[in-house]
């Protein structure tokens, strides 16, 4: 029987692989598909315009179809990547986090399951993945980059993105605690919007629309997929909650806070610059 272990334990693995091989063609192809159908109407909008409307022929015809190739095989690899690794990955880390065993808690002690002091690593966790995958968003980054010509250089780059990221990984984790205690997701959201109503009226008029926007570019695709499984892996987890009513609502929370930040850096930026003037001049003057 030993000497026959190494001619099965080859052809079993040599058959498992090309047949996970299949799957994940299979998969692609489907992805594919997916893609193609759902760029084909931008496609058809363009192209339309272009002809009917404008009545001018395609420049660069060639470079044009090649680039709305790469489109679609870029969207298809990042889909399946998204159902592949971050939406799993996001689950997995929320499922380790809430663990009875990893709190130091008993599988049956339910009060202590559903205090929301029992989750402070879910916080912190929180709070790094907003911060972290915000950063290196790309959207946030072309918009950062654009307000710094714009400005000449007088909003920083750096500085947006990181008044940005803050605000999301103080959303994420508010909505965090939101889904530990059960607590009514409009009575966040509402209150937020009128601090950012109030806060409106006086931070610098230069900065209010560029925070606005601030706070949509953060629901992109990197920071959304991580977020959004953290939020449906917490309330499968977590005793008494529902994935349907609990789950969603974490992006809601990453769109709110950034145009808070935001505000909040220029209101904090201007009352320094107002402050180093004052220190500046000769007394007297």
């Amino acid at each position: 029987m030993n000497a026959d272990l190494p001619a099965v334990v080859p052809t079993v693995v040599s058959a498992a692989e090309p047949a996970g091989g299949l799957v994940l063609l299979f998969s692609l192809g489907q992805m594919l598909l997916e893609t193609a159908g759902n760029v084909l109407p931008i496609i058809g909008v363009l192209i339309g315009f272009q002809v009917l409307v404008l009545r001018r022929p395609i420049p660069h015809l060639g470079r044009v179809v090649f680039g709305f190739v790469l489109v679609v095989l870029g969207l298809a690899f990042f889909m399946e990547g998204l159902e592949r690794a971050l939406f799993p990955l996001g689950e997995i880390m929320a499922s380790q986090l809430t663990a009875p065993a990893f709190l130091g808690l008993a599988p049956t002690d339910t009060a202590a399951l559903q205090d929301w002091r029992s989750y402070g690593w879910v916080y912190c966790f929180a709070f790094a993945i907003g911060f972290t995958t915000t950063v290196a968003e790309p959207a946030l980054i072309a918009v950062a980059l654009k307000a710094s010509q714009v400005s000449g250089g007088s909003i920083s780059t750096l500085g947006l993105r990181i008044a940005v990221a803050f605000g999301v990984a103080l959303g994420v984790s508010l909505g965090s605690f939101r889904i530990v205690t059960g607590t009514p997701l409009h009575y966040y959201i509402i209150t937020g919007y009128c601090l950012v109503i109030i806060q409106t009226w006086f931070a610098p008029r230069s900065i209010v629309a560029l925070a606005y926007d601030s706070g949509g570019v953060t629901t992109s695709t990197v920071t959304v997929p991580l977020v959004a499984a953290l939020g449906l892996g917490l309330s499968s987890q977590i005793p008494g909650r529902n994935p349907v009513f609990d789950g969603f609502g974490l992006i809601a929370f990453a769109s709110l806070f950034p145009i808070m930040t935001v505000m909040g850096y220029a209101q904090l930026t201007a009352w320094y610059t107002r402050r180093a003037r004052a220190r500046a001049q000769p007394n007297g003057d």
